[in-house]
This record gives structure tokens, sequence and C-alpha cells, in this order.
């Protein structure tokens, strides 16, 4: 499956590193055009190539790390989803003083799904720390946990077992109702912790 990133920051280049780690292809994209990543894509490995946010809106899995303000710009006009993927890393906060945004008692999921209509959503990414997502998952001598929720079986299956192959030990935390109010940033008891399973 091919894999496109929206967002060059600080989670979509790690999840970036950690797929060049398994020697997997993806297309890293950023508002700024493939020009400004030829020096981090270089740095990264050469699975990963710089593309426009249209071409990595095309991949079968999308990841998008985009500041919240940000995100609707960065999602206009872009391919009809039509039941692709998207893992949605976005917490809404606002950064650096990761002030929490009032969404009116919606998930944040909510707003990104009105945002990517047709396209089956997981919710991942979006509790560890980049340095964290960009090491090596078996550093500590088991495999470092990375949770995911949702509401679709066969979206989640896929999302998991391509952190498996990462090296990580993919956690289902259920519905995305469920997962957000565990693992969303702030305020999901989840959050930060580094995990790692041994065993």
């Amino acid at each position: 499956m091919s894999i496109g990133i929206i967002g060059s920051g600080l989670i979509g280049s790690a999840f970036a590193r950690a797929l060049a780690r398994a020697g997997i292809e993806a297309t890293l994209s950023n508002s700024r055009g493939p020009d400004s990543l030829k020096e981090l894509v270089g740095e990264i490995g050469p699975s990963i190539k710089a593309g426009t946010v249209q071409q990595a809106a095309s991949a079968d899995i999308v990841l998008i790390a985009v500041n919240w303000t940000k995100l609707p710009q960065a999602l206009a006009g872009l391919p009809a989803w039509n039941g692709r993927i998207v893992i949605n890393a976005n917490n809404a906060i606002e950064a650096p003083e990761f002030k929490p945004f009032d969404l009116k008692g919606r998930l944040s999921s909510e707003v990104v799904g009105d945002l990517v209509p047709g396209a089956k959503l997981v919710k991942a990414l979006n509790h560890l720390p980049a340095a964290q997502l960009a090491a090596d998952p078996k550093a500590e001598g088991g495999k470092r946990i990375l949770f995911y929720s949702g509401d679709d079986a066969d979206a989640k299956a896929k999302v998991a077992a391509l952190f498996e192959k990462l090296g990580f030990f993919a956690l289902d935390l259920g519905s995305l109702a469920a997962g957000e109010k565990m693992a969303g940033f702030p305020g999901g008891p989840l959050v930060i912790h580094n995990l790692v399973k041994f065993g």
C-alpha cells in the first residue's frame, strides 16, 4: 500500500524516519512544496521522496500531522478520499502553550473527519513525543507501544499491520471516542508515557 505524509514537522518527519528505517517507501509533503524538503528527505533515506500535498494525499494510507489551526487550509482542494485511510495524528491544541481548543463537545477526530469526507479515519501517533516515535522501537529491549483507535475495523487492521512492520507493538484502544478519551492530548491518561511490551 502506498503511504503519504501531509506535514513535515516533528511528527511527520519522525514517521518518515520510522518508515525509512524499515525501508518502506512514502511521499512526504508540506505547504511549501517539494523543493523545501530536498535536504530533509536526503537525510532521512532513499525510501522517502518529496512530493506535493496532492501527491501525498493520493496514497492508500495518509498521515496528517499539521498544526491544528492550519488543518482546514492544508486539507482544502484535495482528491476525493473514497474510503482511503487517514491516520489522524493531530491534537486540538494551540502550540507552543499547549492550550486546548474548545471544540464545543466534539471529538477532535470528528472535526478532522469533516475535513476528509469519505476517508476511513484512524487516530494514532498523537500520544508520544516525536523523538520517541523516530527512535528505534526496540531500543529498550521490548517493543514500544503505539496506540490507535477508529470506527472502521479494516482500516484499523491495516494501520496496526503497518505499525507492527515498523517494529512497534500496536495496541487497539477501540472506537475513536474511546481512544480519544484514553490517548487524546491533553488529559488522556496514556499520553506521553513511553510504554514497552516485553515478551
